[in-house]
């Protein structure tokens, strides 16, 4: 395996590093207390949009999409795509910037890879604009929703129409007002085989029946402006064109949602545990305890090694997953998906917690974006599936491997 970045490559690095120095560390500080502002909720900062032209018209827009979506986005390969994210992961917001961000892309990729022609020009083409903004309805408060087969939203058929009746929670995005696309998951025939009782369907978000039962906060932030939130669907009603692929197709296309999603996060993570310890090592150099810098200290110079060492280690193997899903696909490759799924966001958790210690009071605040970090690498080790769940499959694959 040859990890070089092509020509190709190293110039995009360029531009997007070019964008983010000229145009998003600089207004990094007032986004953040614009979102934290009480009279600001649920509305977005009112200069995201003209930085999203910028992107736009710079052509770095829609990265994310690959190869076999050329038409639709640069055309990138998984491995392209890695640094360029990674980057982006520096200023979690940034991704957004770029037309970049969850659970839009995850969406874009189920239309672009599942959606009828209709279903393209209806909602894949405004996302891909970035003209509106969606979500994706899978968590359940009455079911450990780790395990999607045990979804129980209703999805009944009532003659051209389905209907929809359950409960949601941890939907992302769905608070701010650019949000007008769902993609939800339900069962259609809870007597089908395990596999194949769920489908997806798009459901238009000022469809009546949907209500907001409460926003939900992460560790008491409420991420405004997309945010988390609790839903209830009563008697949802949609045509049913609306369905995905078709019925019995939405465990397919929840793995298939789902691969490309968790690298994603796991590329942010790396920029940001990146980041830290490039924050931590300009700190110690700043600060003397008892009569020596703590750079001078040996405790804080292994800090800085194993950091060092484990973003090295989870960005190779990064690379390596983003490899196999461009050479032999996102299944064969869903062993290093799974590894890299616990072990990047963990790191990175490992790496921001060291860089805390080394500010002392200021490592807890808002003063730098570690905290934020930490916190958002915890959330992460949940979110697309929890730690445990990525370790049974992976252990589970790899007994097979090694005994047949």
């Amino acid at each position: 395996m040859n990890f070089e970045h092509t020509d190709k490559t190293k110039e995009m690095i360029a531009r997007v590093e070019a964008f983010m120095d000229a145009h998003v560390y600089p207004i990094e500080k007032e986004h953040h207390d614009w979102n934290r502002a009480p009279e600001n909720l649920w509305t977005h900062w009112p200069g995201i949009d003209g930085l999203k032209e910028k992107a736009k018209a710079e052509g770095l827009w829609n990265l994310f999409l690959p190869v076999e979506y050329g038409d639709l986005s640069p055309g990138l390969s998984n491995l392209e795509y890695a640094p360029l994210a990674e980057i982006m992961g520096r200023v979690p917001f940034s991704a957004e910037l770029f037309n970049c961000a969850a659970p839009d892309t995850g969406n874009m990729e189920v239309l672009a890879k599942f959606g009828s022609e209709q279903q393209k020009k209806d909602w894949l083409v405004p996302l891909m604009n970035g003209e509106l903004r969606s979500a994706y309805l899978m968590t359940e408060p009455q079911v450990a929703s780790s395990d999607a087969t045990n979804i129980e939203t209703e999805i009944r058929s009532d003659g051209d129409d389905y209907v929809i009746n359950g409960r949601k929670w941890w939907i992302s995005g769905i608070m701010d007002p650019r949000c007008k696309l769902l993609l939800l998951m339900g069962k259609t025939d809870p007597s089908a085989p395990r596999h194949k009782q769920q489908s997806t369907v798009i459901i238009p978000r000022d469809t009546p029946g949907i209500t907001i039962v409460r926003n939900q906060t992460v560790f008491g932030n409420m991420n405004s402006p997309g945010g988390e939130a609790e839903l209830r669907l009563e008697n949802v009603r949609i045509p049913k064109s609306n369905i995905i692929l078709g019925e019995g197709r939405g465990f397919e296309i929840a793995q298939g949602r789902l691969g490309p999603g968790r690298i994603h996060h796991c590329m942010r993570s790396i920029g940001q545990a990146q980041r830290a310890l490039e924050i931590m090592c300009k700190r110690v150099t700043e600060r003397t305890t008892f009569g020596r810098k703590l750079a001078q200290r040996s405790s804080i110079r292994q800090d800085i090694a194993k950091s060092y060492c484990e973003i090295e280690q989870a960005r190779l193997l990064t690379l390596k997953a983003a490899n196999a899903m461009d050479t032999v696909g996102n299944t064969k490759a869903r062993d290093l998906i799974a590894a890299i799924k616990v072990v990047a966001p963990q790191m990175a958790q490992n790496v921001t917690d060291r860089a805390i210690q080394a500010h002392g009071g200021m490592g807890v605040s808002d003063d730098t974006p570690i905290a934020g970090f930490f916190m958002l690498n915890r959330f992460v080790r949940i979110a697309d599936g929890p730690d445990e769940v990525h370790m049974s499959q992976l252990g589970k694959m790899k007994i097979k491997e090694f005994t047949e």
